[in-house]
């Protein structure tokens, strides 16, 4: 068990930086402002904020022990974070001991990693790996998923831990694209594949009678949106045997809480597309710095001929560039409606580090055993079989 005084009693590593620990949830709520301005003064992505990470503790994984490390200068200010979890996972008989991201389950949180200020990224990094290699005989195994390919922490942890004990693995490709500051939203659709569907669509819908689209920032405002959003977002997935995203009152939970918190920080756009004083469909996007987030949508299948969900992507990216951002991204996925729309990729990354035991190579095996019987079983089942037990898993997921 990694013990919180263990930490703070560490040694001082690199000539200004200290480490220490934060290990119980209502301290981890008391760090809400600092938190909140040490985000601001980096680069790290938008699913490292306090506002996404406090209630994945509460509503997501409640039995995990927060353990948020902490680097501070010797004038005492926060200069980096690094927000872990520990749990024990029970593997076929063998306790094992694994440290993990907060958040990094269930919600889709791209682009976890640690937050450090800008310039000070490599030395905050260095402080974190060092003091957890000091301490690799209290933990099994260490997982950071989701990481930015580009990720310091990355090149950190291959440097302090030894090449036997750490495993990089690919994860998902994230879509993205530069809006070019101050341009016109004509001319970007121009450079689209979707221009001429868009503006279509988009004619036939303002002729009709109590067409319009509202943007919901205020957090006293979001009760109504929200229960749109979830409705669409459900209907919209029902017929491919449910949402892999948002599944369970307890994930419902958390983006009630979150997005009240993230409405409260300005960092929140919900819209809405409603016609006849109906909503029929919605978009949940995340503001981050100058970049526009899209984190997930919805639309009502008995609108999709006429493309609600298309034209109402469209009015987000004219939003975005009329208010001055210049990123627009999908996050995760491939699906082909994103290339439309945007030209870059950006990928994301997992490392595994082994702590000083055998249970986390034990645990290592055990996944790598049970990989390759599933793949197995795809091999042997019909494409159509395949299908049909992914639905049916995603239907009793969504059951609880």
């Amino acid at each position: 068990m990694i013990h919180e005084d263990e930490l703070k009693q560490g040694p001082r590593i690199g000539p200004r930086l200290d480490v220490g620990a934060v290990g119980t949830l209502s301290a981890m709520a008391g760090m809400r402002e600092e938190w909140d301005a040490l985000l601001d003064a980096s680069n790290a992505g938008p699913f490292n904020a306090w506002e996404w990470l406090y209630p994945w503790c509460r509503r997501i994984a409640p039995e995990r022990r927060p353990l948020v490390l902490t680097a501070r200068d010797a004038a005492g200010t926060l200069m980096g974070l690094l927000p872990l979890g520990l749990e024990t996972r029970l593997v076929m008989g063998v306790p094992v001991r694994r440290l993990g991201f907060l958040g990094e389950s269930h919600v889709g949180s791209d682009y976890l990693d640690v937050v450090a200020r800008r310039g000070a990224e490599r030395a905050v990094a260095a402080s974190f790996a060092r003091i957890l290699a000091s301490l690799r005989e209290s933990w099994d195994v260490l997982d950071l998923t989701d990481l930015r390919e580009d990720s310091t922490t990355v090149d950190v942890l291959r440097s302090v831990f030894s090449e036997h004990d750490v495993r990089l693995s690919e994860r998902y490709v994230c879509p993205y694209d530069v809006l070019e500051s101050r341009g016109s939203f004509d001319a970007f659709l121009k450079r689209t594949g979707r221009r001429d569907n868009y503006l279509r669509r988009r004619k036939w819908l303002e002729r009709q009678e109590g067409y319009r689209i509202e943007r919901t920032e205020s957090p006293d405002a979001l009760a109504g949106p929200m229960t749109d959003f979830f409705r669409l977002h459900s209907a919209r997935w029902a017929v491919d045997g449910g949402s892999q995203g948002i599944k369970g009152t307890g994930v419902e939970s958390f983006h009630r809480d979150a997005t009240q918190l993230l409405a409260e920080r300005e960092r929140l756009r919900l819209y809405t597309m409603k016609v006849g004083g109906r909503a029929v469909a919605s978009v949940y996007g995340i503001v981050h710095g100058d970049a526009f987030i899209y984190f997930q949508s919805g639309y009502d299948p008995e609108w999709s001929h006429r493309s609600v969900g298309l034209v109402l992507v469209g009015e987000t990216f004219k939003d975005a560039l009329e208010s001055g951002l210049t990123e627009y991204d999908f996050l995760r996925g491939t699906e082909s409606y994103k290339s439309d729309w945007v030209t870059k990729q950006r990928r994301t990354v997992s490392v595994r580090v082994h702590g000083g035991s055998k249970a986390g190579r034990w645990y290592t095996r055990a996944e790598e055993l049970a990989r390759k019987g599933r793949n197995a079983a795809k091999q042997v089942l019909p494409g159509t079989w395949v299908e049909k037990v992914r639905r049916l898993r995603r239907r009793r997921a969504a059951v609880h």
